[in-house]
Order: C-alpha cells, then sequence, then structure tokens
C-alpha cells in the first residue's frame, strides 16, 4: 500500500499543482457550462476578456472553446463580442435562414442601441405573430416585455405593423383571421381599422408606431427588412412612452435598409408589395426612399393621416 504524502513529504511545486487540480474545472464539459454561464441573459454581448475574467480560464482556453461553441451555434461571434445563439436561445439547429438575419442585422442593432439608448428589437413575421432574434437593451432592457424567441401578436406591435404593411392584403386577412384581439385600449381590434394603419404605415415609407398598443406605458418605432418578394424581418427601437420616437425614426428606418442590402444586394425592395398601391416618385432611389429626412419630412410623414395620429 502506498503511503500518503506527510506535511513533511509536501512541496511548493506539488502543493501548487493540487490546487491548480482544485480550481480549475476538470472537464471539457465544465469548462463550457463555466463559459456559457458567463452570458447572463439573451441579450448579453462579452468579448473574450470579459469571458476569460468571468470564468477565470486562461485567454488561450477561453478562445479555443467560443470557437467551438460558435462552430456549434451555442454561441455567436459578432464584430462587438459574443452572444448566446441559435441553439442555446431554444431556437433550434435549424433556424430557418434566421441566422443570416441575425448576423446581417446585429451590427446595425448595436449601433442603435448605442446611439439612442433605447431598446433595439430584431423579429421575423412568423404566422399571425412576431418572433423575436435578438434584444438589445442596456438598462432599459428589463423594462420592456419582450424576450430573445419570444412572441407578440403582429398586429398590435410596430414590428408586426411594419412588415404586415408590406403584405397583400389579402394575405394579411389569411394571416390574422376573422378577428383580432385587444390587449390594452389603445390595440386595434378590428382588421378595416388595421389595414387603415398599414396604408398609413405605407404612406410613411415604411414607418410604423406604436403607442401603448401592446402595453401599457410602451412606445415603439420600427421598419421592414424588405427584399424583392417583401419583408423578411423587422429592425425597431422601443421606450418609454414619452420617448420621442420621431427623433430616432431615421435612425430604424436607414437600419432597415441597410440590413436589406447587405441581405439581398442589388435587389429592389418591395416590387412585389408595390403592386398593392405604393407609388413611388419618378427619379427616386430604387427603394422610393428618401435619403434624407428633414424635419419637415418628418412632420409630413407623421401627419399622412391629416391627425398625426399613431394609432
Amino acid at each position: 500500500m502506498t503511503e500518503a504524502m506527510t506535511p513533511e513529504a509536501a512541496t511548493p511545486e506539488t502543493m501548487t499543482a493540487a490546487s491548480a487540480r482544485r480550481e480549475s474545472p476538470p472537464s471539457m464539459i465544465e469548462r463550457m457550462t463555466l463559459i456559457l454561464d458567463a452570458f447572463n441573459g439573451p441579450t448579453a454581448r462579452l468579448t473574450l476578456e470579459d469571458v476569460a475574467r468571468r470564468t477565470r480560464l486562461p485567454r488561450s482556453t477561453a478562445h479555443r472553446i467560443l470557437d467551438q461553441l460558435v462552430k456549434q451555434r451555442w454561441l455567436a461571434h459578432h464584430s462587438f463580442g459574443y452572444g448566446l445563439g441559435q441553439r442555446a436561445l431554444g431556437l433550434g439547429g435549424q433556424d430557418g435562414g434566421h441566422g443570416k438575419i441575425r448576423e446581417a442585422a446585429a451590427p446595425l442593432l448595436h449601433e442603435l442601441q448605442v446611439t439612442t439608448g433605447l431598446v433595439a428589437h430584431l423579429a421575423v413575421l412568423d404566422g399571425a405573430e412576431v418572433l423575436y432574434l435578438d434584444k438589445l437593451g442596456g438598462r432599459l432592457a428589463t423594462s420592456v416585455p419582450s424576450r430573445v424567441g419570444g412572441r407578440a401578436p403582429a398586429h398590435c406591435t410596430a414590428l408586426g405593423k411594419a412588415m404586415l404593411a408590406w403584405l397583400e392584403p389579402e394575405r394579411v386577412d389569411a394571416l390574422l383571421g376573422a378577428g383580432i384581439s385587444r390587449f390594452t385600449s389603445r390595440t386595434i381590434g378590428e382588421l378595416g381599422t388595421l389595414h387603415q394603419e398599414l396604408h398609413r404605415v405605407r404612406q410613411r415609407r415604411g414607418l410604423a408606431f406604436e403607442r401603448g398598443e401592446s402595453y401599457p406605458g410602451i412606445a415603439c418605432v420600427a421598419a421592414a427588412i424588405r427584399g424583392a418578394e417583401g419583408p423578411v424581418a423587422g429592425i425597431s427601437l422601443v421606450g418609454d412612452i414619452r420617448a420621442p420616437l420621431e427623433n430616432v425614426a431615421p435612425l430604424v428606418v436607414t437600419a432597415a435598409r441597410e440590413a436589406s442590402q447587405i441581405l439581398f444586394p442589388g435587389s429592389a425592395p418591395g416590387r412585389r408589395a408595390g403592386r398593392a398601391g405604393v407609388r413611388t416618385r419618378r427619379g427616386a432611389a430604387r427603394t422610393g426612399e428618401e435619403t434624407t429626412w428633414s424635419p419637415e419630412t418628418m412632420n409630413r410623414l407623421l401627419a399622412v393621416d391629416g391627425r398625426g395620429d399613431w394609432m
């Protein structure tokens, strides 16, 4: 029988090695779990240095494991850091093309959030609902009742209306069915009224607003990411109902337009939607949208129904 090591036989080297074995996670699975646990929410964005500091893993070890987690879609790597990926967010390994949309929109969402301090969303239309693919919000994120992988009725969100506006009216009716529900006193509760609002969205060149329609006290401005066949996703900024969203609306439109160009280079968005009654000015840009948004332009866009009502 081998004799146990006595205190006299212990050396500084053996004590250091024993201490390292106790402090380091003994397996790759535990190290991967340690890294995933460092992301304390679906909106968390961490750099390599952040991960190494939070996990107390060597930088080289953290980098190697991060690369593996990105390849397996547990994490996503963007220009501004790492975030949870499709698998970790519960969206499944087969994302239906959502990964490309998230990749194209990620830096744009980051810039919107940093510039405005508001909560930035990316979502797609899934039947009569919007499915949130990403959410960046800083300190305001917890005050907005949305989550990555969560859903909301399309007809009472700016994101949903921004995308529905570029569908044929018959398609909108088929998606929403015979009736739509109210969630607050400001929710649109009739299909006819919703179609009027979608017409106003098109007149505003794609800008959709909502104030307290889905949740009291929450306001939102959104625009759709579009290809030649119609809307594929939407980008929005969300804040307190008192937030002056007309000031940040041009940023949302610009971000949606840039995402469209990244996803569909050389295409002309909205050709099919144009048959739903959307006119473009002769000599205007291919998207039919102005490249600059003066205060006068915004005032005209927000008052297209004669009352400036955002519904």
